[in-house]
C-alpha cells in the first residue's frame, strides 16, 4: 500500500491507483470532464489539474499515479489558477446558450464554470461553430458547437458497447466528434452517451425540449424489459413519464442501462392504450364501468365452469407480470378450481417439469458470473437478450475470462472469444454430451482448468423442442468440469414465476392443441408473445370467451376477446420482480394510472371479492408480497439441478428457424416505442440462409420468398449468409412475421 496526503488528509491506496481515485476514496472532489471511473484515462480536458509537491507544474489527477509519500493540494492557489485557466480556455468557443440549452440545469460545464470560472472573459473574438450531426433516432447531436472534446462518448462506444460508432476527426481547431459517415449511433447501449456527455452536445432525441430538469420529479423503479432487473430513475411531470435514467447499482447494471430500458417509456401513451373496460356485444365494442366488467367475468367463468367444467378454462400469463400479480392470479385460479395456468409462453418442451429441484436461475450472482475465469454460453443471442450482461462479459473477456459460445448463428459480439462454435440446433445435445465425456477438447478443458467456471443456457435452448435433452447434457458437462449451471431467464420475472410455482396443468402449447372454452390473458398479446402466433389466435377464436387483462388493445384482441380490462404497466403500479440472480426487487408506481386503468394486483384482489373467495383482503401490494414469498429465504427455492433421464426427441428434419426474438419486439411497451422502432434493429428482418441451402431451395440472394410455418405464410426477403450452419433460417421474431410458428421449429421457404 502507498501513503498519500491530499489536502492534509492521509490515506493508503493500492499500487497503481491514481490521485483521482485516492481523492475519491477520501471524499475529496476534484473537478473533471473527461475522467469516468468505467472508461480508460484520456487526460485531455485538463480540468483536474492539482498541485503535487516537488512537481514543477500542476499535474492531471486522473492520469497521475500515486507514489509513496506524495503530497497533493487540490485547492491551493496554484491548483485554482490552473483550473481557472483551463475553464477559461474551455469557454472561449463554447456558445454559452444556457438559457435555451436543453441540458441547462444538469450540465457539468455549467456547474464547474460557476465554481471554477471567471466572472468575465478576456476573449471577444467570434466563436467557433460546428455543424450538428445526425446520430440516428435516439441520440441528438444537433448542437455540436457545445462539445468540449472530452471523448467520453468515443471511449464508451469502443470500450463498453464494443463497437466504435463515434470518433474524433481532424486536428486542432478543426477537431469534431462525429459518427462514421452515413451511419447512425445505435448499439443496444447507445443512450448511455447522453448521460456521459458533460455538456449539452449529446442529448436524448425523444426528450429534447420536453421539460427542464428542475421541473421533473425523480422516482426509483426497476426495468421490466429483461431479467437483469436494471435499477432506474424515472422522471415525471404532470403525472406522465418524461424520461428514464440509470440508477447506479454496481451489483446489477453498474451505472448503465440498455436503450430498451431507456426509451421504452415512449410506448406508454401510445394511441392503442386501453383506457376503460370494454365488452363486446353483437360484434360491437362498448365501454363499461369496472363493476359491470368484473360481473361479466364472474358470470362467464361460472357459466362455462358449470356447463363444461373448470378443465375448460385456461390462464395464459406473461412472465413479466410482478410477483404479486402472478401470486394473486394463481390464488384466484386455485379458488375457482382452474388448474391450467402457464407463463412459459415460448417454451415447447415441458419434459423437465417435475424433475427440477427448484426455480431455474443464473446459478450465481451477476457479479460472480462477471468474475468467472471461463464461461460457456449455449444458444443465446446475447446482445438481444441481455445487452447489459453482455457488456459485463465483454469487459471480462478483454482481460481475464475465456468466453466460449455455442450458437445457431455467428453473432458479432465485439469481444475476444476462446471458442465460437456455430452448430445446427439439432446437434447441440450431442455436442454437449461429447464435451462432457471428452475433457481433451479446448472448451471443456478450459472449463475444467478454471477456478470459477459456468455453463449458461440462453433462450434458444429454452425454446428448443429438445430442451430437456440439451439441459441434461449441459448439466452433465457442468458436473464433469466443476462449472456452475445457469440459465438466462427470458422475462423480467421468469424466476419469480418459477419460485411461486404458478405453472400447473396443461402448458400453453397443449392448450393450443386442445383449445379451451375460456381463456384469461394476463398481459399477453397472443399474436406475438406466444410461440406460433397464428396458431395461438386460431385457438382463441375457438373459445366461447377470451378475457384480456391488458394495458393495450390491438386488432387481434378486438377480434378474439369479448372483454378487455385496462391494467397498468409497471410505471403505474407497485410490485416486485425476482431477477436472474434470484434478487427480489420491489418498486412503487411512479405516476397515477392513466384514465380508468388499474394495477392488475388490485383487479385480481377485487375479482376474488366478487367471486366471494376467502383470503383476498389486501390493502397493499406489500401484504401480497409478504404472503407470496413467505418467511424463508429465496435462495432455498433456487436450484437448477434436474433428475430428468430420457432420450432426445426426434427433431424435425429440413430447415429449422433460429434468431430469437428481435431486441425491440420483446414486450408490448417496447413494440410501441416509436424511437426504438425507428432504429435499424427494429426493421423487418430478412430470412438469412447459408448459400448452399439457398441453392438447394432454388432461391437467390435478395430474392423474395414465402416463409411457411405453423400453418401461416409470410413474405420475406432472403439473404445469403455463409456464417450460418446449413439447413437453418435465421429469422428473428418481429411483428411482421409473428404469425409464423414457434422459434427453433421447422420452417419452409418457397419461391414467392
Amino acid at each position: 500500500m502507498l501513503q498519500i496526503e491530499i489536502d492534509g488528509k492521509q490515506i493508503a491506496v493500492k499500487q497503481g491507483a491514481t490521485v483521482m481515485e485516492a481523492a475519491h476514496e477520501l471524499g475529496t472532489y476534484i473537478p473533471h470532464f473527461c475522467y469516468h471511473k468505467k472508461l480508460s484515462i484520456a487526460a485531455n480536458c485538463r480540468m483536474c489539474l492539482v498541485e503535487v509537491e516537488k512537481a514543477p507544474k500542476p499535474l492531471p489527477a486522473c492520469a497521475t499515479p500515486v507514489t509513496d509519500g506524495m503530497v497533493v493540494h487540490t485547492h491551493s492557489a496554484k491548483a485554482k489558477q490552473a483550473q481557472a485557466g483551463v475553464m477559461e480556455f474551455l469557454l472561449i468557443n463554447h456558445p454559452l446558450d444556457c438559457p435555451i440549452c436543453d441540458q441547462g440545469g444538469e450540465c457539468q460545464l455549467q456547474d464547474l464554470a460557476v465554481g471554477y470560472g471567471n466572472s468575465a472573459s478576456r476573449y471577444t473574438e467570434e466563436k467557433r461553430s460546428v455543424a450538428g450531426k445526425d446520430m440516428g433516432p435516439l441520440v441528438s447531436a444537433a448542437e455540436m458547437s457545445r462539445c468540449i472534446h472530452c471523448t467520453r462518448c468515443v471511449r464508451f462506444t469502443e470500450e463498453i458497447a464494443g463497437m466504435q460508432e463515434i470518433a474524433m476527426a481532424n486536428r486542432g481547431e478543426f477537431s469534431e466528434i462525429m459518427p462514421f459517415i452515413g451511419k447512425a449511433v445505435e448499439t443496444e447501449l447507445s443512450g448511455n452517451v447522453i448521460d456521459l456527455c458533460p455538456v449539452g452536445a449529446l442529448t436524448s432525441k425523444p426528450f429534447r425540449y420536453d421539460a427542464r430538469s428542475w421541473e421533473l420529479s425523480r422516482r426509483k423503479s426497476i426495468s421490466a424489459h429483461d431479467a437483469l432487473g436494471s435499477n432506474l430513475i424515472v422522471q415525471t411531470k404532470d403525472h406522465t413519464v418524461r424520461r428514464v435514467l440509470p440508477l447506479e447499482n454496481e451489483a446489477i447494471n453498474e451505472c448503465w442501462i440498455a436503450d430498451r430500458d431507456r426509451f421504452a417509456y415512449e410506448g406508454l401513451y401510445h394511441e392503442s392504450r386501453l383506457k376503460t373496460p370494454k365488452i363486446k356485444h353483437g360484434g360491437e365494442w362498448h365501454e363499461v364501468d369496472w363493476q359491470t366488467a368484473l360481473e361479466y367475468v364472474k358470470k362467464t367463468l361460472e357459466c362455462i365452469a358449470k356447463e363444461d367444467g373448470q378443465d375448460q378454462i385456461g390462464i395464459w400469463a406473461n412472465p413479466a407480470n410482478t410477483v404479486e400479480e402472478l401470486y394473486l392470479a394463481k390464488k384466484l385460479a386455485d379458488g375457482l378450481g382452474i388448474k391450467h395456468f402457464d407463463t412459459r409462453l415460448m417454451q415447447q418442451d415441458n419434459r423437465l417439469a417435475g424433475s427440477l429441484q427448484g426455480a431455474q436461475w443464473l446459478g450465481q450472482s451477476i457479479e460472480d458470473l462477471g468474475n468467472a475465469d471461463a464461461v460457456l454460453v449455449v444458444g443465446a443471442n446475447l446482445r438481444k437478450e441481455q445487452p447489459l450482461l453482455t457488456a459485463r462479459l465483454r469487459r471480462a473477456a478483454k482481460s481475464y475470462m475465456a468466453l466460449s459460445v455455442i450458437a445457431s448463428s455467428r453473432e458479432e459480439l465485439h469481444m475476444p472469444l476462446f471458442a465460437h462454435e456455430v452448430l445446427h440446433p439439432n446437434d447441440w445435445a450431442d455436442f454437449l454430451s461429447k464435451l462432457a465425456q471428452d475433457t481433451q477438447s479446448a472448451v471443456s478443458d478450459g472449463l475444467k482448468q478454471a477456478e470459477k467456471a459456468a455453463v449458461i443456457l440462453g433462450a434458444e435452448v429454452q425454446n428448443h423442442p429438445d430442451y430437456a435433452a440439451i439441459y441434461a447434457a449441459a448439466q452433465q458437462l457442468a458436473a464433469a468440469t466443476g462449472a456452475v449451471l445457469g440459465i438466462l431467464p427470458q422475462a423480467a420475472n421468469s424466476v419469480g414465476a418459477d419460485v411461486l410455482g404458478v405453472n400447473g396443468g396443461q402448458t400453453v402449447q397443449e392448450m393450443l392443441a386442445q383449445p379451451k372454452k375460456a381463456v384469461l390473458l394476463l398481459n399477453v398479446e397472443p399474436e406475438i408473445d406466444v410461440a406460433g402466433g397464428a396458431k395461438a389466435v386460431a385457438a382463441l377464436k375457438q373459445a366461447q370467451s377470451v378475457m384480456a387483462f391488458t394495458p393495450f388493445e390491438s386488432e387481434t384482441l378486438r377480434e378474439v376477446c369479448d372483454v378487455m380490462l385496462p391494467v397498468a404497466p409497471f410505471t403505474e403500479t407497485s410490485g416486485s420482480f425476482i431477477n436472474m440472480e434470484g434478487r427480489l426487487q420491489s418498486f412503487h408506481g411512479v405516476v397515477k394510472g392513466l384514465a380508468d386503468s388499474r394495477p392488475l394486483w388490485k383487479v385480481l384482489r377485487v375479482l376474488g371479492n366478487v367471486f366471494g373467495l376467502d383470503g383476498f383482503e389486501y390493502d397493499s401490494s406489500e401484504q401480497v408480497l409478504k404472503e407470496a414469498v413467505g418467511q424463508e429465504g429465496l435462495s432455498e427455492k433456487l436450484n437448477n439441478q434436474s433428475t430428468w433421464q430420457g432420450a432426445s426427441v426426434q427433431t424435425a428434419s429440413g430447415l429449422v428457424r433460429v434468431g430469437g426474438v428481435g431486441i425491440y419486439h420483446t414486450d408490448a411497451l417496447v413494440r410501441r416505442s416509436a424511437p426504438l422502432q425507428a432504429t435499424s434493429h427494429a426493421q423487418t428482418p430478412a430470412a438469412r440462409v447459408h448459400p448452399n441451402t439457398l441453392a438447394k431451395l432454388g432461391l437467390q440472394d435478395g430474392e423474395r420468398a414465402q416463409a411457411v410455418q405453423g400453418g401461416a405464410r409470410v413474405d420475406v426477403s432472403v439473404a445469403a449468409d455463409a456464417h450460418l450452419p446449413e439447413n437453418v433460417v435465421y429469422l428473428p421474431l418481429h411483428t411482421a412475421n409473428a404469425a409464423l410458428g414457434a422459434l427453433m421449429n421447422r420452417i419452409e421457404l418457397e419461391r414467392a
